[in-house]
């Protein structure tokens, strides 16, 4: 390879993993957001003598 090919090539290898990276994160604090959601929906919504 060439200088300049290796460089784009490298170049090209850290924006994809720069990518991953971020949506690794994004996916995990969706995650995050969805349970800790869930725990407040069920805990707002079960309570034990609740007036109709």
């Amino acid at each position: 390879m060439t200088g300049l090919a290796m460089e784009s090539s490298e170049l090209l290898y850290h924006l994809l993993l720069d990518r991953a990276i971020k949506v690794v994160i994004v996916v995990v604090a969706v995650g995050i957001l969805a349970l800790g959601m869930t725990v407040i929906w069920r805990r707002a919504g079960r309570t034990k003598k609740r007036p109709d």
